[in-house]
């Protein structure tokens, strides 16, 4: 039994807002009221741990539904284990991981085995299998069978699906299991050197880079099969501002359509990738001030209603390489709500409760999770913040540390993270 008093509560899901306490007892969210520890009794003091929130923000456990642990195969980058206390300390209590590993996540054995894995961390662990067989694009997975072994969605994140006739034939059988498919959306015929944007950072490094065309291409033939099939898509890590419009009257003409923005694409732009190199690379690349601004548009009108992290460790041997062999991609778990709270709360452009929307219920809601709120009987996966606070990030929790953001000054510290009841991370001071 634990109970958090004298919190500032938020749930986005119901909207219920104001000073709350929360008592958890087997996993679950007993009762949310005020002055709560009179209503225990004697017995139940005594086993009771509790937890004074005076000055922080309770929330519900974040949900981050794009995250690369690299387990099994890449392991000396990240793994489940090291991946989820990264998520613990960053204030994420359930993720889904992607299905880019080796072997792929397209049998029923891997898909097991990665969430057998899961199952021994303190954090939940969800996984999407693969939508084609080897991520090759060329012949879909059983997805019924993976369905029912337990993955919570489908993907081939990491490389785009080329052919529309398989892109159809997925979003049909996903529509048809009522599971979300999610795309990466890059066109490599378009794209010379990828990871950085053809335009300044391009001719910095004197490479042909990415274009915004690669996005905008695909983006737009999966909205028109989306709406013809139905299905949920999830438009994966959004990076130009017209992509965020196609996904603006896409949304205008059906429900399922879904869209995610990273932190590091609505706080950096192309110049960080000239700063940083490697570190600022990833797919899609970081673009121009004017695609930044569309993105945090895009959030707070609801255009783009999730903020995923994209979790991507690599190792610091692999980012020293030159910029076009690094590989793309930056940590993002611990670092993801304080970004959120510093560039898009604390630069008035979203309130706190927006954040956490779509940070916790809406990417719970759209794979079907029990998970981003706080109600009575609901999960007792809640997080404590400090908003006010502020923190540099020197080390982390993760195998690896590939981040431009790394001895940044960000507002928000997570003080504790509770799964199913549990304090599964506590911060020091």
């Amino acid at each position: 039994m634990l109970l958090i008093e004298n919190g500032y509560m938020i749930d986005p899901k119901s909207g219920l807002e104001g000073n709350f306490d929360i008592l958890t007892e087997g996993g679950r969210i007993r009762r949310i009221g005020r002055q709560l520890r009179q209503e225990l009794t004697a017995q139940e003091r005594k086993k009771c741990r509790i937890l004074d929130a005076g000055g922080l923000l309770a929330a519900p456990g974040l949900v981050d539904v794009h995250v690369h642990f690299r387990d099994p195969g890449f392991t000396h980058k990240e793994d489940i284990l090291t991946g989820a206390k990264a998520a613990a300390r960053g204030g994420f209590t359930t993720v889904v991981l992607m299905a880019n590993t080796w072997p792929t996540v397209d049998t029923e054995e891997t898909l097991r085995c990665v969430l057998n894995k899961g199952k021994t961390t303190d954090i939940h662990v969800e996984t999407c299998a693969n939508v084609t067989q080897g991520m090759k694009g060329q012949e879909l997975v059983n997805m019924d069978a993976l369905a029912a072994a337990g993955a919570v969605g489908f993907t081939d994140d990491g490389i785009p699906i080329m052919n529309p006739d398989i892109v159809r034939a997925a979003m049909e059988k996903a529509a048809r299991l009522d599971m979300p498919i999610s795309f990466h959306e890059e066109d490599p015929t378009l794209i010379e050197n990828n990871g950085i944007n053809r335009g300044r950072a391009s001719e910095h490094f004197g490479i042909g880079g990415s274009p915004r065309e690669a996005e905008i291409t695909m983006v737009e033939r999966d909205l028109g099969i989306a709406l013809e099939t139905g299905a949920c898509v999830d438009i994966q890590h959004i990076s130009s501002k017209e992509a965020v419009e196609l996904v603006r009257k896409a949304r205008e003409k059906g429900h399922n359509i879904h869209a995610e923005a990273t932190p590091h694409h609505f706080t950096l732009t192309e110049e960080a990738a000239i700063q940083y190199g490697a570190l600022a690379k990833m797919n899609p690349p970081l673009r121009e001030e004017e695609d930044r601004q569309a993105i945090i548009r895009g959030l707070a009108d609801g255009t783009i209603d999730l903020i995923a992290t994209d979790h991507a460790p690599h190792t610091a041997e692999e980012k020293s390489q030159d910029i076009t062999k690094a590989p793309s991609g930056i940590i993002g778990l611990e670092t993801a709500l304080p970004l959120a709270i510093t560039e898009l709360v604390n630069g008035g452009y979203l309130t706190m409760k927006s954040v956490l929307e779509k940070m916790s219920a809406n990417p719970a809601a759209m794979y079907h999770l029990d998970a981003g709120y706080l109600a009575e009987g609901g999960p007792a996966d809640i997080i404590l913040v400090d908003t006010t606070a502020t923190q540099v990030f020197t080390e982390y929790a993760s195998k690896s540390s590939n981040s431009p953001f790394t001895g940044r000054q960000l507002y928000g510290v997570v003080m504790a993270t509770i799964c199913d009841g549990k304090v599964i991370y506590q911060r020091d001071n």
